[in-house]
């Protein structure tokens, strides 16, 4: 197959495309500003094995996901999996931080589809799956407010289009990993809130809390925790025969709930489909 990959520079995503590579499908890394700020990383794709090419790509710019989309020769599956985490206080990110987060994590995954459901649904079939986050409806942790509002809204917006695509043969598959403190430098790059002053007032009360947040995750997490064991789940995923492959799939190792609450979540979507006559829409495995 081929794949397109979003945010493959590092994390998740460059792990996936290494693990699809192996795998022997042709991947479509998708990066922004190869040529400079992530020219190493680009340059590293040529010392795996498989079929790995680097895409510039800004899932923030319409003008780039077009460019991107426009010049792959085939396009097969898409993993929605550029994001970016921030920690502080919900009050201290100004508007602007939040516009700008959601642009990443959800309106970006919307640019990416507009420009390559056409083409998937001309050709009569595809695989759309997106990297989500446990926090959508496990523990939850206090600080990452914007992260997990974001995350949420991209859950809910695959949860829609995998009924309005299934028509036109295009699956949906949602992989929902837990709380990895390491292999993803998620902590170490988040941002930071640009209110610093209201940051401030939280630093009174809270002490160093945030310092302490991931450590505490951490402490959760088994030792053999490996966070290329999300992209080998998303491999698998995409391996599968078309109409065989999981609605959603959890890759937790700190338990935190999530897969419980998405078991119920599910179940009930399937029942109100089933009770509203509109139970086709439904995928294979709509439920746990």
């Amino acid at each position: 197959m081929h794949v397109l990959v979003t945010g493959a520079s590092s994390g998740f995503g460059a792990l996936t495309v290494r693990a699809l590579g192996a795998r022997g499908h042709t991947v479509y890394a998708g990066m922004r500003d190869i040529g400079e700020r992530n020219a190493a990383a680009a340059a590293a794709l040529g010392d795996e094995p498989g079929d790995l090419r680097a895409v510039e790509l800004d899932v923030t710019d319409q003008d780039s996901v077009a460019a991107a989309i426009g010049g792959l020769e085939h396009l097969d599956a898409i993993v929605h999996n550029a994001g970016h985490m921030v920690l502080g206080p919900a009050e201290a990110f100004v508007p602007e931080q939040w516009h700008e987060l959601y642009d990443v994590n959800v309106v970006g995954a919307q640019r990416v589809n507009r420009a390559a459901l056409p083409r998937l649904r001309a050709q009569g079939g595809g695989l759309l799956v997106w990297v989500g986050s446990s926090s959508t409806r496990g523990g939850c942790p206090p600080f990452l407010a914007p992260y997990f509002a974001a995350k949420a809204a991209m859950d809910a917006l695959a949860v829609s289009y995998a009924a309005e695509l299934i028509r036109f043969g295009i699956d949906t598959t949602i992989v929902v990993p837990g709380a990895f403190t390491s292999g993803t430098n998620h902590f170490a790059h988040a941002g930071a809130p640009a209110d610093t002053d209201r940051a401030a007032d939280y630093d009174e009360r809270y002490g160093t809390f945030m310092q302490e947040l991931a450590p505490r995750l951490a402490r959760l997490t088994p030792e053999d925790a490996d966070a290329g064991a999300v992209a080998e789940k998303i491999a698998r995923v995409i391996d599968l025969p078309a109409g065989k492959r999981p609605f959603r799939t959890h890759v937790d190792p700190t338990r935190d709930g999530s897969e419980v609450v998405s078991a119920v979540a599910d179940r009930i979507r399937v029942e109100f489909f089933r009770r509203a006559g509109i139970d086709d829409l439904l995928t294979p495995h709509a439920a746990l």
